[in-house]
């Protein structure tokens, strides 16, 4: 198995919790982890992808769990992170997959459509120069979003090669990443959601599922998301889905 954002999160969560079922891990972040790299850029996805590869020879999981928040100060950084740095590493680990893989999506996924996210016309640039002090939002709306496409678009190819692929798309979750958004100038707008399971999810929530899908069990879910977020967005979409 392989994992990024490995070092905190849901990402170290993810690992513990498959290293507990007894499988070797080997995590990807861009300190404490066996890959050390930086997926804000080309290089350092490329160095993810051979630095995972010159460890194993075949992987029968593939986690995609590293991103950036809204507050990370230059907001194209959380496009190449959580959209490219996530595809990237699929794609690139995709031939040595024997099993299943799951991309860390989340519930902001769902607030822009696909015929409207900039990223799908190669805009986001343009966009995120327009969008002044909600850029950090919109870019991880936007990157979300771009890569619960992605992963659905993969569907075919990943079928036919016996590889499922499905998202996780978690809502508030007591992460450090939650934790440094709370810090940050929009900390009072997050303190004062509250979703209907009045409580924040926990990593291990998170990794429960995402354990879930790279298993036997889920052999018949395959270009799925799953939303867990307490029940948010069906409070805010109810006839949506």
């Amino acid at each position: 198995m392989a994992v990024t954002g490995s070092a905190s999160g849901i990402g170290a969560a993810v690992v513990a919790a498959l290293r507990a079922d007894g499988h070797q891990v080997i995590g990807v972040d861009l300190r404490d982890a066996a890959v050390c790299a930086d997926l804000s850029t080309a290089d350092g996805r490329r160095a993810a992808v051979a630095g995972v590869l010159g460890l194993v020879d075949e992987l029968d999981g593939l986690v995609v769990c590293a991103g950036l928040g809204p507050h990370v100060p230059d907001p194209r950084q959380i496009i190449e992170v959580n959209y490219r740095g996530a595809v990237e590493v699929l794609d690139g680990l995709f031939r040595v997959l024997r099993g299943a893989a799951v991309a860390v999506s989340s519930s902001a996924s769902t607030m822009v459509k696909w015929a409207d996210n900039p990223i799908s016309r190669g805009e986001e640039a343009a966009a995120l120069a327009d969008a002044g002090e909600y850029a950090g939002h919109l870019a991880y709306s936007w990157s979300k979003n771009a890569l619960t496409v992605a992963v659905r678009q993969r569907v075919a190819e990943w079928g036919a090669a016996g590889v499922r692929l499905n998202t996780v798309a978690p809502g508030a979750v007591d992460t450090p990443l939650l934790r440094a958004g709370l810090e940050s100038r929009f900390g009072d707008a997050i303190r004062s959601y509250q979703a209907p399971i009045p409580r924040r999810g926990r990593p291990e929530e998170i990794a429960s599922l995402i354990r879930y899908l790279l298993g036997p069990d889920a052999g018949y879910i395959h270009g799925a998301q799953f939303l867990i977020d307490g029940g948010s967005d069906a409070l805010m979409r109810p006839t949506e889905f």
